[in-house]
């Protein structure tokens, strides 16, 4: 039987995991190992993917996956199934395999330990799981604000931080979140070559309270390649809420390990995890770390191995020789291309073969599922000696999941919530906007008042006052947009909007880890095209990245509401929405596009954790809202300030004398601006814009938000004219009288801000994120050249149908 036949609410065993590949391994690094107890918990709206509960926690895999999982619902059978000698072992097998001597060797050769204790800086690197809370310990320790989400690939690139503790400097760094040490994902590379290359003075393996079993897998690993370390024992308070208890010390005193609990949201145990970190560094703790016993037939392999290197110079490559054997056994990769540089590699990589055959012959299953399934036999046969269980049914997460992923009203849900974001977006912004809208009103009136005439007060009260107050008016959306983002991400139903979406993305090419990248886009493209890292397939992170721009950050918000607040004032939400809508359908119809003709298909699996439920705390809410208003305030003072005095001062000269008593028509249309603005016009007039919309645009590509501060200093008022910038916009016509600012050029004004030229920040992101030139500027002609096409559409169209 397979896993994707087990019928809902219905519990089996796992026999054998069928395949090859990053796939086949994340399964085991996740717990999908021979003799653990699997249950379906329910079905996406679409019928896929499909949500189980194992080890605790609950993952999703698409019935494409499961089929390859093979079950029985009788666990006698698990006994029955050929597996040679790999039972799982008790924790007093544990003293047998611990070596000291082995330990201080490998100690001495990567040069731990061995400090100088006049030296009083440590560099610290939190390891965990995505999802164990590592940037929300590393935001308390270290006091900066990063992003902190209850959901998998919030960290996507090292983050530092220093402070000091005792008389010590700490420099933390916050490492992406990643299962396993192995090299089949961007982010396990990236933390394993990490550890090898920057050998870091300590670590902190932060594991998850609520998901023991799981999560110590990635310390087994730790404990392999000999780095040292001190465990923190995070959200210990789910743990003790559940009504379960954990002998921590125990386990320490066995493994060699200190662990410290902490709740990292509140601050609790941090000061003392951080002693912890300094005794160990300091040498006070004399324990020695305990090594994974792996059985007599993979130990046998590991030390026939081990002999193949005598004699052999591994220095340089920073690892423990029996970590080395382990990860040639399995077959990783990245090792292997390590050794193919050694003298011995022919004489390595021969006994390597022959030990991976005699393992699966005496074990009935290849190397990698034996050494996945010995992990789990020690931490399984660690944790029944130190931890009490109780039912953990997780009745709060079944019951809103049993909402929100509901097949029927699942997805209404997710679209309700959208529309009452936006429409909050909007409404609730609006009188805080008006407070600030007068204020700025009245600064400018001041200085028009009090201020004598010349190019000074010109400046002051068209260019900046008029293009900076243009923008910073909207800085009320803005919070208000990131309170509800920080909402989704917090409380976990921003992986549930994926699960959900899944089918949708499969649809598309992609996986449903995308929408997690896209719909971080809504906020910032830039973290979003660098969340992709999180996408183990190239070809889907490719065609993400290259979407996400389609995504309406908050930077076009301030237009959008600017234009629909004006001109579609009784259906601004709708209209917001609608937006939101298109930039969405022309991100599935663009990678169906890429999909087809730049990127062929490939295996996109579909196995995500979803975290439980979480009441996100006011401060974390407070903390993503500052930093992104942060954000937006500095680049309000930095590049759109500069972009408000160079269009200013583009438009200000040269100076026409006779032209004084009309400057604000014609001498503009003279000036530097009006001639560029002139030139590429006959460009933009098919689609009913003017120059002035035009200069506008052009002016955008550094940031979204400038377009507005350029239409401020355009369409700027005098001394006469002291009029809102929209009433402005309302009242602007060509020439013969006729408004330049009817529906429909609205309309297509807003569809191209939407689709046109990313920002020079998204730019650099895919260029930084791809590797390559090609791909930025790919993104820069195909989204603006899409752009034209579908302004000049909805011109074209419309002007035959009205």
């Amino acid at each position: 039987m397979r896993l994707s036949e087990l019928p809902t609410g219905e519990k089996a065993y796992i026999l054998k995991v069928h395949g090859s590949g990053a796939f086949r391994k994340r399964l085991l690094e996740m717990g999908f190992v021979r003799g653990e107890e699997v249950k379906s918990i329910l079905n996406a709206p679409l019928k896929d993917p499909i949500k189980y509960r194992i080890m605790g926690y609950e993952v999703s895999l698409r019935r494409s996956e499961a089929v390859m999982i093979e079950i029985s619902m009788l666990e006698e059978d698990v006994l029955s199934f050929p597996a040679g000698q790999t039972e799982k072992e008790e924790p007093d097998v544990l003293a047998e395999h611990m070596q000291p001597e082995y330990n201080r060797r490998q100690r001495r050769r990567r040069g731990h330990f061995h400090h100088d204790s006049s030296h009083r800086f440590i560099r610290v690197a939190l390891v965990g799981n995505p999802n164990s809370g590592k940037t929300s310990l590393f935001n308390l320790a270290s006091g900066a604000h990063e992003h902190v989400g209850n959901y998998g690939g919030v960290t996507v690139d090292s983050k530092i931080g220093r402070f000091y503790h005792k008389d010590y400097t700490i420099e933390l760094v916050d490492l992406p979140g990643t299962y396993s040490l192995s090299a089949y994902t961007p982010e396990e590379r990236y933390v394993r070559n990490y550890l090898v290359k920057e050998q870091p003075d300590m670590v902190i393996n932060v594991v998850g309270a609520s998901v023991l079993e799981r999560n110590l897998y990635l310390t087994t690993e730790l404990m392999d390649m000999g780095v040292p370390m001190v465990i923190a024992l995070n959200m210990y308070d789910e743990l003790e809420q559940s009504g379960s208890t954990f002998d921590y010390l125990a386990l320490s005193r066995m493994i060699g390990i200190p662990i410290v609990p902490t709740v990292a949201k509140r601050g609790q145990g941090i000061p003392e995890l951080l002693d912890e970190v300094i005794k160990k560094y300091e040498g006070e703790d004399k324990r020695e770390q305990a090594r994974i016993p792996y059985g007599r037939v993979l130990e046998r392999a590991i030390e026939l191995m081990e002999r193949e290197f005598t004699n052999v110079d591994i220095s340089w490559l920073h690892l423990p020789l029996r970590y080395l054997c382990i990860k040639l056994l399995e077959g990783d990769k990245e090792i292997e291309e390590m050794i193919g540089g050694l003298s011995k590699r022919d004489e390595i990589f021969a006994c390597r073969d022959k030990e991976r055959v005699y393992i699966e012959k005496l074990l009935r299953e290849d190397a990698e599922s034996a050494f996945a399934n010995a992990r789990y036999g020690f931490i399984e046969g660690a944790l029944k000696e130190t931890l009490i269980e109780k039912s953990n049914i997780h009745n709060k997460t079944r019951i809103l999941d049993a909402i929100v992923t509901n097949k029927y009203i699942g997805f209404p849900i997710f679209f309700l919530f959208m529309w009452i974001m936006f429409e909050a977006t909007f409404r609730l912004g609006e009188y805080p906007m008006q407070g600030i809208e007068w204020l700025v009103d009245t600064t400018g009136n001041f200085i028009r008042s009090n201020m004598a005439n010349g190019p000074l007060k010109d400046l002051l009260v068209e260019g900046i006052i008029g293009g900076v107050g243009g923008v910073i008016v909207f800085l009320p959306n803005i919070v208000i947009l990131y309170l509800f983002i920080a909402f989704m991400e917090d409380s976990g139903y921003m992986a549930r909007a994926a699960f959900i979406m899944d089918k949708v993305m499969h649809k598309m090419g992609l996986h449903g880890k995308s929408f997690i990248p896209l719909l971080m886009g809504f906020g910032c493209n830039v973290p979003a095209i660098l969340s992709t890292r999180t996408i183990e397939s190239r070809n889907s992170r490719m065609i993400t990245m290259l979407i996400v721009p389609f995504m309406s950050c908050s930077a076009r918000l301030p237009v959008y509401l600017l234009f629909a607040g004006t001109f579609f004032s009784r259906y601004a939400g709708l209209v917001l929405l609608g937006l939101y809508a298109t930039g969405i359908l022309l991100a599935v119809l663009s990678a169906r596009l890429f999909r087809r003709f730049l990127f062929k298909e490939e295996d996109t699996p579909f196995v995500m954790e979803l975290p439980p439920y979480r009441l996100p705390t006011f401060k974390s809410v407070v903390i993503h809202m500052w930093d992104r208003s942060y954000q937006y305030l500095k680049k309000i003072g930095g590049p759109i300030l500069i972009a408000s005095i160079i269009i200013w001062f583009l438009g200000y000269f040269p100076q026409n004398p006779s032209l004084a008593e009309d400057r604000v028509a014609e001498h503009q249309e003279q000036s530097y601006i009006g001639q560029i603005g002139k030139c590429i016009e006959p460009v933009m007039r098919p689609l009913g814009f003017d120059w002035k919309i035009s200069v506008s645009l052009l002016s955008g590509m550094a940031a979204k938000e400038i377009v507005i501060s350029t239409m401020g200093v355009l369409y700027t008022g005098d001394d006469s004219n002291q009029a809102s910038l929209q009433q402005r916009l309302l009242a602007e016509t060509h020439a013969d009288g006729t408004p330049v600012f009817t529906p429909l050029v609205v309309l297509g004004f807003l569809l191209f801000v939407l689709i046109y030229f990313p920002c020079i920040a998204t730019i650099a992101a895919i260029k930084e994120e791809s590797g390559s030139w090609k791909w930025a500027l790919f993104s820069i002609f195909y989204s603006t050249g899409l752009a034209w096409m579908v302004a000049f559409l909805v011109h074209w169209i419309g002007n035959l149908w009205i």
